[in-house]
């Protein structure tokens, strides 16, 4: 029996036979990717069999032996603890080290002077050891890199840089071996294939555990007829407040950090008595926070936590008893991965509720629920042809010891993301790089690169350098600043264009302080505590998460199906769906809906496709577009997951929009383009681009630049490119970018002829329905104020329940 077995079961645990399947592929030397659900002991699966080949080597070399990547820094810090806790019982002299962001310059020191036996570090940190002279030294006694979570980096450009490290790593180190950790993830064998190559043989091994994961719809007690939106689901508090009091810790996940602040004090609010008890959690809180809060929750010190997705991942909160899912979660493998945050030991039950923002979101409940029975878990969608990572990596390996381009070439062509790449496209790189492209050759800044007498490519100013090493990462935020007391002390950080807008002595809501702004000084918010009720809530750039098609599909499977019709949801849901009937359908599988009534605003002609927000977001302008062709005509739109809305002063008809087949597919593209600014897009997705690629400079730590710097700064390049080098791939991967994961033009295809195949039912209305009217009040309150929006949508409800417009 083998070390790692004995001390499972001198902890009272039984080894599963997921965990055993990896502990004899690595004594076989095989490289792997492991698939298991949350809390299933995935860690222990891979390092069981690191720590099990380390007792049989007689000497250790010095040096790094094993690298674990994780993509959170909480994570990294949770890994290493529970890694080292193995070590120690079974090999004591190893150690475990850990380093991120926020590892102290001597730490870093310490450990390159006596390198660990492990070390626990993001993608990030992975490229900055590359960008060292002696990374080749430091790594040389390395044998396994284990790249956990790799289905929250796949379809990330954190995953490329992942795929150009580990295709790296194997050109000097052939023997190394790779494995890969995934959970809830649907296209497995692409990820397997993009993650470990197709030059290595790899095993898969799946966990066959169907971890049950109890669901439940919070229910209001009175069903409006008229759901809307803009309430957050505040209106179900007391329920959720009935939740936490009977059970140990729960964790209340929201989508925004906005949501994750409104709903903190509306829980303090309704129970005064949890003060003390209750914590939040979300990326822009500071991370001495953030730690106590998760350090906190392990020593069950805490009764309630609200988080976004930053709690998301493989933290072990082994106190936590159930969790909540306020609104929609955007995706079925988003949502299992926020159950099994409650449960978190191998074969316990994982219990969580969904809370509807508003009442037609009991239908997604109900998809979310098949979702989980039938394991149908999103894709996730790679890139391609991410030049600006590939950029970037370039000067990493440059500022370091430098690189062989000759040597490289093929090393970069065996990645999955730059499989197609061609000599002329390496060539083009290597010279914008060298010279600084044809538009750029004038300007000695953009030659970074020297190719030295023995063919090397090398950086060789200092500046460049040091600059490069600040940059290194593809996650682009916009310029933050820190929130300080005016005594001392850090909240964290809220983004420069909110803070931008207010004037000193306003109030604004963060970290679950009232706070007013005194000044703005030396990129720092100073504010001090305030007793006023009357308050802003930060909001943050890219709030609303994309509604997966997987999700779509079961939501109107969800709708369409007889099956569902006795359950709670649908019950509840009588009032609505009877006064949906009332003025016009619910849909069938082979039926799209459009409904027209007539208001004091104007005409409203209300679409549904039920494909969520982004998609409903292009297709209002394409439909907008093609209407204005046959009649001038302007529009007002709105969207949401359901459907979305064209207001009009003045009528289409519906035998014009039929005839004219403006639900057809053909010329999508080019109708996208003319409908979209697609130029201005790709203008803004070419701002990540710049700075990722290393053609802007996103500041010192201390004086970062400002987002409206960075954009012009992007802008200019953006436009030069346009005019005067239209085929450099920079500017080309902007485009394809904004097609490929911005509008996202192959589902929208798919969508379209989706559409060709049903029956479009089109329903004259005498007012608004209950389908619609989520729809309508989303406009509103995007154009007015939080108070007025509660008034205004109130009157309208009540005179739709008495049948006035």
């Amino acid at each position: 029996m083998n070390k790692v077995l004995k001390w499972f079961k001198k902890r009272g645990w039984n080894a599963q036979k997921f965990q055993k399947e990896c502990w004899k592929a690595y004594s076989e030397g095989k490289n792997g990717i492991l698939h298991a659900p949350t809390g299933s002991g995935k860690t222990y699966a891979i390092w069981g069999g690191i720590i099990e080949e380390s007792l049989k080597m007689k000497k250790h070399k010095t040096g790094i032996q094993a690298i674990w990547i994780t993509p959170l820094r909480a994570l990294a810090v949770e890994i290493q603890k529970a890694i080292q806790i193995m070590t120690n019982d079974l090999n004591p002299d190893l150690k475990i080290t850990l380093r991120t962001g926020d590892t102290s310059q001597k730490e870093r020191g310490n450990q390159k002077r006596k390198p660990s036996f492990g070390l626990v570090t993001t993608p990030e940190s992975l490229h900055l050891l590359l960008s060292t002279k002696d990374h080749q030294k430091t790594l040389q006694s390395l044998k396994v890199i284990v790249i956990d979570e790799w289905h929250e980096l796949l379809g990330t450009k954190r995953g490329v840089q992942i795929e150009l490290a580990i295709a790296y790593l194997n050109y000097f180190l052939p023997n190394l071996r790779v494995w890969g950790i995934s959970a809830t993830i649907g296209n497995k064998d692409l990820a397997s294939k993009i993650l470990l190559g197709s030059s290595k043989s790899f095993v898969t091994v799946n966990a066959e555990i169907k971890k049950k994961i109890e669901v439940e719809s919070i229910l209001p007690k009175n069903m409006e007829r008229f759901p809307w939106r803009g309430h957050l689901g505040i209106h179900l508090l007391s329920h959720v407040l009935e939740i936490v009091k009977k059970n140990k810790t729960t964790l209340i996940f929201t989508n925004t950090r906005a949501q994750c602040e409104i709903w903190y004090h509306h829980l303090l609010d309704g129970n005064p008595e949890l003060a003390g008890d209750i914590a939040m959690h979300h990326g822009s809180i500071d991370k001495k926070i953030r730690l106590w809060v998760e350090d906190a929750l392990r020593k069950e010190n805490l009764k309630v936590v609200v988080c976004t997705s930053s709690l998301d991942l493989g933290v072990d909160f082994s106190p936590v008893e159930n969790c909540i899912q306020i609104g929609s979660p955007k995706g079925v493998g988003r949502f299992i991965q926020r159950a099994g945050r409650s449960g978190h030991q191998p074969k316990a039950k994982s219990k969580i509720y969904f809370l509807p923002t508003h009442a037609m979101e009991l239908i997604e409940s109900l998809a979310l629920q098949r979702g989980i029975e039938k394991h149908k878990i999103e894709d996730r969608l790679p890139y391609l042809n991410s030049y600006d990572v590939l950029f970037q990596f370039l000067m990493t390996l440059a500022v370091g010891s430098g690189f062989n381009q000759k040597d490289l070439f093929p090393v970069i062509q065996k990645t999955f993301c730059f499989q197609t790449i061609k000599k002329e496209q390496w060539q083009w790189i290597l010279n914008f790089l060298v010279k600084g492209s044809q538009s750029l050759e004038y300007y000695d800044e953009y030659k970074k690169i020297t190719i030295l007498e023995n063919g090397m490519y090398k950086v060789i100013n200092k500046g460049i350098i040091m600059r490069h090493r600040l940059s290194i990462g593809t996650i682009v935020g916009d310029a933050t600043l820190k929130v300080r007391y005016q005594k001392g002390g850090y909240l964290g950080s809220v983004e420069e264009w909110f803070i931008s807008k207010l004037i000193p002595g306003d109030i604004f809501t963060f970290s679950g302080r009232n706070l007013e702004l005194i000044r703005i000084h030396n990129m720092e918010v100073i504010v001090r505590k305030s007793k006023s009720k009357k308050t802003r809530i930060p909001s943050w750039m890219g709030g609303r998460m994309s509604f997966s098609a997987h999700l779509s599909n079961l939501l109107k499977n969800a709708l369409y199906e007889e099956t569902n019709k006795n359950s709670p949801e649908f019950r509840a849901l009588t009032p609505i769906f009877d006064q949906q009937k009332k003025e016009s359908i619910i849909p069938k599988s082979n039926e799209f809906l459009i409904e027209r009534f007539e208001t004091r605003e104007g005409f409203h002609t209300i679409f549904y496709p039920f494909e969520g927000y982004a998609i409903h977001e292009v297709m209002a302008s394409l439909l907008a577009y093609r209407i204005s062709l046959l009649k001038p005509i302007s529009f007002s739109m709105s969207f949401n997951d359901y459907g979305f809305e064209l207001l009009s002063d003045q009528s289409f008809s519906k035998e014009d929009f039929l005839d004219n087949n403006l639900l057809t597919k053909n010329h999508l593209n080019e109708d996208i383009e003319m409908s979209i600014n697609i130029s201005e897009m790709s203008r803004r997705r070419f701002r990540d681009i710049a700075v990722i690629s290393g053609l802007v400079f996103q500041g010192f730590p201390d004086k970062p630049t400002k987002s409206k710097h960075l954009q012009s700064g992007s802008q200019l390049f953006y436009n030069v490119f346009k005019d005067y080098e239209p085929d450099n791939l920079l500017y080309q991967q902007a485009i394809e970018e904004t097609f490929e994961h911005g509008i996202e033009s192959g589902r929208i295809t798919k969508v379209f002829e989706n559409i060709e195949n049903q029956s479009i039912v089109w329903c004259y209305c005498s007012q608004p329905t209950p389908f619609s009217f989520p729809i309508i009040t989303d406009r509103i309150r995007t154009n007015l104020s939080s108070e007025s929006v509660e008034d205004r949508i109130r009157k309208m409800s009540l005179q739709l329940e008495k049948g006035k417009t």
